[in-house]
């Protein structure tokens, strides 16, 4: 159990990973997909920050009086990625209402459905 907890992020990081990649691929409602699209994001988001954090670690400025120093770089790195996946969200929910203009709709198999005919 003590494991278990341990590791609790990255448990953490497993579920939310597996659902968002659940509703991406079983809902066909493009609105769906695109917040399990923000959900598995989210989880490699968690993934990358948790081996950034050591316990007892500090900020990498050098000092005589600290020996075990935190990595910044998952931090900057994740910045990056949330500006990337709200620009992702942004266009993702911009070409469903111009779907839903268009056909009058936003679930996969009815506009499928229109496109063959």
């Amino acid at each position: 159990m003590t494991e278990i907890l341990a590791n609790l992020n990255y448990w953490v990081t497993i579920v939310l990973m597996i659902s968002g990649l659940y509703i991406v691929a079983a809902h066909g409602n493009m609105i769906k997909k695109l917040v399990g699209l923000s959900i598995f994001q989210t989880s490699v988001y968690l993934l990358f920050l948790s081996p950034g954090k050591i316990l007892g670690g500090t900020a990498p400025i050098i000092s005589k009086d600290f020996d075990l120093y935190s990595n910044p770089l998952p931090h900057v790195l994740i910045l990056t990625a949330i500006v990337v996946g709200v620009a992702t969200i942004a266009l993702g929910m911009a070409l469903v209402v111009r779907i839903h203009e268009a056909y009058g709709t936003i679930e996969d198999d009815e506009v499928h459905d229109m496109e063959r005919e």
